[in-house]
């Protein structure tokens, strides 16, 4: 492992086989400031948002809610909690259509808010480096954080890491997939933060070497993270543009040669991975004592008058979303939640946005044509190259 850090320290990168350069169509939303969306007049909270089992409800009909307070318990293992987005009162607990490919309904909470956005009990740990390590994961447990790069795997889970030691942290940041610039902004404007955040993690889990990875096709997001990364141990890394390096797997072997076994994990290999916009999220949660109910959501394509990223809270319908930022529908306008590739078409726009949701792509059917239909497979291996 010392031999690798070296040559990581002497700047080598390595390559992953395969791959492919779609294109990124990253510019449309790219160039302009993340704005907050505002406060719908209903916002729709699933219970689980999260890979794991939902936690148990806490609040019933009729209850008043403060911004940020917890709406289901957190418990041992994968649970974490979900929380109010704003203040205002909980007005109806059932079954609603939430993002997923298979269209189907789950339990979730109907807010109303009061128009006061009145925050409940923060209690933020400037001085996180006081706490052990077992106050950290619970704080980030109850602070509902989950991966959010797309996996939503409990992160607290996630960094106990069965009690294995990590050598190297890696920040990915790498966004390859097209059309989506949310972790590009989020480096852009929120670099010292990420840094910040990139310090607790530091001080829980006590890698020799960090790194933060970004493909080539960010300069400003490079810029930035550069000038903030201080830290003699994080070095910003550069690489090449090319779909999948954002993938966890990928993104490893690029920045450190090493391949994580079949059936293995990261962790196995000594490694952490963690998508920069979670690093974002566990500084907000530890130092600032605020729990997951935003995330940054990029709206693009060509049936957007004005795509770009928004603040957007966490329930907020996707047909409220669209109205805001001026979509001009076609006939039979598609909407898919995430990019072309990893994305899904989402059944209605009455879809609540979730930790997971990273875009909201609006294609017009000249820009994003609907595939065609399924043929028999003639085993040219096109694919699998």
């Amino acid at each position: 492992m010392h031999s690798l850090l070296e040559r990581i320290k002497a700047g080598t990168l390595w390559d992953f086989h395969g791959g492919i350069h779609p294109a990124d169509n990253k510019l449309q939303s790219s160039q302009s400031p993340v704005v907050d969306a505002g406060l719908p007049p209903r916002l729709i909270i699933p219970l689980r948002q999260h890979a794991g089992p939902a936690g148990d409800l806490l609040v019933q009909v009729g209850d008043k809610v403060k911004k940020g307070q917890p709406l289901t318990r957190y418990a041992k293992g994968r649970v974490v909690p979900v929380h109010a987005s704003t203040s205002g009162t909980i007005t109806e607990i059932g079954n609603h259509t939430v993002a997923h490919p298979s269209g189907l309904g789950d339990l979730c909470v109907m807010l109303t808010p009061d128009g006061e956005d009145e925050w409940g009990e923060r209690n933020g740990k400037a001085d996180y480096w006081n706490l052990e390590r077992g106050e950290l994961l619970e704080r980030i447990q109850q602070a509902g954080v989950a991966g959010l790069g797309g996996a939503v795997f409990p992160t607290h889970s996630k960094l106990d890491g069965r009690g294995q030691l990590t050598e190297i942290l890696i920040v990915n940041g790498l966004e390859c997939e097209p059309y989506i610039t949310t972790d590009d902004r989020l480096m852009q404007q929120y670099a010292d933060e990420i840094m910040d955040g990139i310090r607790v993690l530091k001080h829980l889990l006590k890698p020799k070497l960090t790194l933060i990875g970004v493909e080539d096709n960010k300069p400003e997001a490079i810029e930035q993270l550069t000038r903030h990364a201080t830290d003699e141990d994080v070095l910003v890394k550069t690489v090449p543009t090319k779909y999948p390096s954002g993938g966890a797997k990928q993104t490893i072997e690029l920045l450190t040669g090493r391949q994580v076994p079949k059936g293995g994990r990261a962790v196995d290999i000594g490694i952490m991975v963690l998508n920069v916009a979670t690093v974002f999220a566990i500084k907000r949660a530890i130092i600032d004592g605020e729990p997951l109910i935003e995330r940054i959501v990029t709206l693009t394509g060509d049936s957007f008058k004005k795509p770009g990223n928004a603040w957007v809270r966490l329930g907020t319908p996707v047909r409220w979303l669209l109205q805001r930022f001026e979509l001009q529908p076609e006939a039979e306008q598609r909407v898919i939640m995430g990019g072309p590739m990893m994305g899904f078409t989402l059944p209605h726009a009455m879809v609540p946005v979730v930790k997971a949701t990273n875009c909201l792509l609006a294609p017009t059917q000249a820009e994003l044509p609907a595939p065609g239909p399924e043929q028999p497979c003639i085993r040219c291996s096109a694919c699998a190259d």
